[in-house]
């Protein structure tokens, strides 16, 4: 991987991180048409960059996190079952799930059809517009919707704005909670991989994964407005959609 692949791959995981569809799926799909191996550092890349994500969250909700100190209580209760799970099959995804191209267009087109379903049906249910009034007990189940997006392809974003719908959330408030979730989960795994590849990485990597974090910081402050914005006009069908078209994409590149 050369430092351009690094910008190219770091906008996208920048724009796709909190659309729910699937930034895995895109990373992947990208690192295929730039020839780019799939070596156990391009999967650390692919983890790390996700911090640049993260950090651009930060910078747009700080103030909320440093003053309402209800919001955190519900994070933490649902970031326990990613925490729990993410720990105990760490080896099993980053081994066998990341990169099985057959894993992320079940989980693609799959992903686009619950989304469309869950968007139509979750409205009965979506009264709460501010995550800090989120019952403890739906938080929890909320976490447990985000687990699933250790499958990749699956959306981390798209699974948790699904659960918080499904918990009382707005579409808007379910994308809210989901990129505050989002902060401690992608912290804690990218810190842990990194830490589990810390001397593997020589010093020109290191500088591609610097690379990578700016360039997903970026877009990422980008992403997370765009998406607020229109979700306060428009339905989540146009992801659902999509993501059964690159689903359909990435078979024909990787299974057909």
């Amino acid at each position: 991987m050369d430092f351009w692949q690094a910008i190219v791959l770091g906008v996208i995981e920048g724009i796709t991180e909190f659309l729910p569809i699937s930034s895995t799926g895109h990373l992947v799909l990208a690192a295929h048409v730039m020839n780019i191996q799939h070596t156990p550092f391009v999967k650390t890349f692919q983890i790390v960059i996700q911090l640049g994500a993260i950090f651009a969250v930060l910078s747009i909700y700080w103030k909320k996190l440093i003053q309402d100190m209800e919001i955190w209580k519900r994070i933490l209760l649902a970031f326990i079952p990613t925490g729990i799970l993410g720990f105990t099959f760490y080896k099993f995804i980053k081994g066998y799930l990341i990169g099985n191209d057959l894993v992320v267009v079940i989980s693609l087109i799959s992903g686009g059809i619950v989304l469309i379903w869950a968007d139509k049906y979750s409205g009965k249910f979506s009264k709460i517009d501010n995550p800090s009034f989120l019952g403890y007990g739906n938080s929890f189940v909320i976490g447990l919707f985000q687990s699933m997006a250790m499958i990749p392809g699956v959306s981390r974003s798209g699974a948790t704005i699904i659960g918080g719908m499904f918990m009382g959330l707005t579409r808007k408030a379910a994308a809210e909670f989901s990129f505050l979730l989002a902060i401690p989960t992608m912290l804690l795994a990218t810190s842990f991989d990194l830490y589990n590849s810390f001397g593997n990485i020589n010093n020109t990597e290191w500088a591609i994964l610097v690379v990578g974090f700016i360039t997903s910081f970026v877009s990422a402050l980008f992403a997370v407005k765009t998406l607020l914005n229109f979700l306060s006009k428009n339905s989540f069908f146009a992801f659902g959609i999509y993501r059964i078209v690159i689903g359909l994409v990435y078979a024909n590149f990787f299974l057909i």
